[in-house]
């Protein structure tokens, strides 16, 4: 199964020659928006691959760069059109509110997913979305989005279930996946639900793309506790690893080095402290007949 394709990797990878160019002419951006007569931010947000790329503005920057070769800028002007293609997430949120938050909003999120090659995910409050049943996704959703009504949800809900292609498809993503044992106890939609979820874990977890530990209440408390995220890995060497952090007030997204370095640490050492694969299967069977036997 073909992988989703969207705009995020082609404005990430347009964004990373921009600056590899101005770096090269040892301009600041500053330097930079000043002669094209518009805001640093501007700048910026194209060289972090956030804006949507003009085709004035590139061809503006490779006469500043001083562009020569023919081949480099038909590979600029190429990422500005594939820059601005629409997401093949778009659909799924066409007239949902846009707030910011768990993933599926209209955001960079979906799209950086399907790019990756590699997922690693600290889950302590409900599963990642690549694991989640559709009855756990809408009860999840319906939980933190409120305010939102039932037809957004179940768009959200298809959107989840559309990026879940991504453990399926020719090159499968690489998913690493560490678990609080908190979600494995904490009810979502119901005890019906949960059974069908425990389920579903494990498959997933029997996946040879995916690797699944559980952090067992008896190893205490892991700096990983400071909250979830997740870590995007790329094979493509001018594109930078992405660490997602999300909250009620919005997203974050973390590229720089020191950052990365700093999470793969993190994800690191919960990872060694959590169960071993064969280990974290048992304990989430345990679960699993635990919720049969009070059923």
């Amino acid at each position: 199964m073909a992988p989703q394709q969207g705009p995020a990797g082609p404005r990430r990878r347009l964004g990373a020659e921009l600056r590899r160019l101005r770096l090269k002419r040892d301009m600041t951006l500053d330097e930079v928006a000043a002669l094209m007569t518009c805001s640093t931010s501007k700048i910026s947000r194209l060289e972090t691959g956030k804006g949507i790329p003009k085709m004035p503005d590139v061809n503006e920057l490779i006469r500043i760069y001083g562009v020569a070769s023919d081949a480099e800028r038909e590979m600029l002007r190429r990422l500005v059109g594939e820059g601005r293609t629409t997401g093949w997430w778009e659909p799924y949120v066409e007239g949902v509110d846009p707030e910011r938050f768990v993933m599926d909003a209209p955001a960079r999120y979906p799209s950086l997913e399907a790019e990756a090659t590699s997922v690693s995910s600290f889950d302590l409050a409900f599963l990642h979305g690549l694991l989640q049943t559709r009855e756990y996704a809408r009860a999840v959703l319906a939980a933190l989005l409120p305010h939102h009504g039932r037809r957004p949800i179940e768009k959200l809900v298809e959107l989840r279930m559309e990026r879940q292609r991504a453990l399926e498809r020719s090159r499968p993503l690489d998913f690493h996946v560490v678990l609080d044992e908190s979600v494995l106890v904490r009810e979502a939609g119901g005890r019906a639900v949960m059974r069908g979820q425990l389920e579903v874990l494990l498959e997933r977890a029997a996946a040879p793309n995916v690797d699944l530990r559980v952090l067992p209440f008896s190893a205490g408390l892991d700096r990983a506790h400071l909250g979830e995220f997740v870590l995007l890995g790329f094979d493509d060497p001018a594109l930078s690893d992405v660490v997602y952090v999300e909250g009620p007030s919005g997203e974050t997204y973390l590229d720089a080095p020191a950052d990365v370095e700093l999470y793969e640490h993190v994800f690191g050492d919960v990872a060694e402290r959590a169960l071993d694969p064969a280990a974290s299967r048992e304990r989430i069977a345990q679960h699993l007949h635990s919720l049969e036997r009070t059923s």
